[in-house]
């Protein structure tokens, strides 16, 4: 095993990590490359907002945002109010916020006084998708979520011709994620090859979206995904201080805990069975904008992912809740891990397309 010199990620998290003269990985240098370009200037702010306001004339709404109680959604929507934008929030229930998420919502919504739309997936369906993605030991089960969300604020922006989503990605506090560690959101195919291997019932409810379309529709400027939060100075800590004084939120924790099964996710299925401590990503991320030291991140990572009570009462609850025993959760533990690339996906038409355009035309980036 080979660490990096600058964060806290290495060849285990990775196995291809490659290392500069000094030390430095992959992902470091990628990040370093990438900020400065992602990173955009408060005049490039400007022009987004009256970018967005004039294709919002005459419509009811000028932007689409996700709303999940966390840190990240809730400042997109704080930031929305600062621009006087017209916002429709979305959110999806699948049925695991946390209580301390559902309240923030509701405070965010009042106070910003925002109209929400709330798309339910029936629990059942929800909940085989969820069942049949640990049977099939795959890494990213989250990618059911994310998927959802995409799909359904891509169809309530034509439902009221909205051109524009903004999210709460920020490369600069995100950016360095070990690509093993995730999966495609997008990638229906995956989706549905694994539920038709390990699903039990028929999923009517669960909003699928083909990556084609979603691909076709974004390079036709119809709903474009903008990342709001590169467009500002986001100091995580700064940013919850702010929306605790001015919307009453609360904090919740880990990144993304504002979900009951993301926090076991997190603090339980990923170091079980993949090995893998999400914060590793988290920090050096926060390293590399220079948000955090070395020192502080390794003595956060130091203390455990979530208090062992809790994490006790979480399991108890996640496996009541997705009817699994005890003994038939941990026997799926136990298994080998199995990657996504083991059933179908659209990467395998991607690189079968990719191949013969490369001898073609000689160039060819896939989106």
């Amino acid at each position: 095993m080979k660490n990096c010199s600058s964060c806290l990620l290495s060849t285990q998290d990775q196995p291809n990590l490659s290392f500069d003269s000094a030390g430095r990985c992959s992902i470091c240098r990628h990040y370093a490359q990438q900020a400065p370009l992602r990173q955009k200037s408060a005049a490039d702010l400007e022009t987004l907002f009256a970018q967005l306001r004039k294709a919002g004339k005459g419509k009811p709404y000028d932007v689409l945002i996700g709303l999940s109680g966390g840190t990240d959604s809730s400042y997109v929507a704080l930031l929305c109010r600062d621009l006087g934008l017209r916002v429709l929030a979305v959110h999806l229930d699948n049925g695991w916020n946390s209580e301390r998420a559902v309240l923030n919502m509701e405070r965010i919504l009042s106070r910003l006084n925002i109209d929400l739309y709330t798309y339910v997936v029936r629990w059942e369906e929800f909940r085989d998708l969820q069942r049949a993605y640990i049977r099939a030991g795959v890494i990213d089960i989250e990618v059911l979520t994310d998927h959802a969300i995409a799909a359904i604020l891509f169809r309530l922006a034509r439902k009221f011709d909205v051109g524009y989503i903004l999210s709460g990605e920020h490369f600069a506090t995100e950016g360095q994620l070990p690509s093993n560690w995730v999966h495609n959101k997008l990638d229906h195919l995956n989706i549905l090859g694994i539920h038709r291997q390990f699903g039990e019932i028929s999923i009517p409810s669960y909003p699928l979206m083909s990556y084609y379309r979603y691909r076709w529709g974004q390079g036709k400027g119809r709903a474009r995904s903008i990342p709001i939060l590169n467009y500002v100075d986001y100091q995580k800590e700064a940013v919850k201080r702010r929306l605790s004084q001015e919307l009453g939120w609360q904090d919740y924790g880990g990144k993304h805990h504002e979900s009951v099964f993301t926090r076991f996710y997190q603090a339980y299925i990923l170091p079980i069975k993949f090995g893998v401590d999400k914060r590793k990503s988290h920090l050096s991320t926060l390293i590399a904008a220079g948000q955090l030291s070395r020192a502080e991140a390794e003595q956060e990572l130091a203390k455990p992912i979530c208090p062992a009570e809790l994490l006790q009462k979480d399991k108890r609850f996640v496996l009541k809740k997705l009817g699994f025993s005890e003994a038939e959760f941990d026997f799926f533990m136990a298994q080998p891990p199995v990657p996504h690339l083991a059933y179908p996906s659209v990467i395998h038409t991607l690189n079968r397309i990719s191949r013969p355009l490369k001898r073609v035309k000689g160039v060819f980036s896939p989106p």
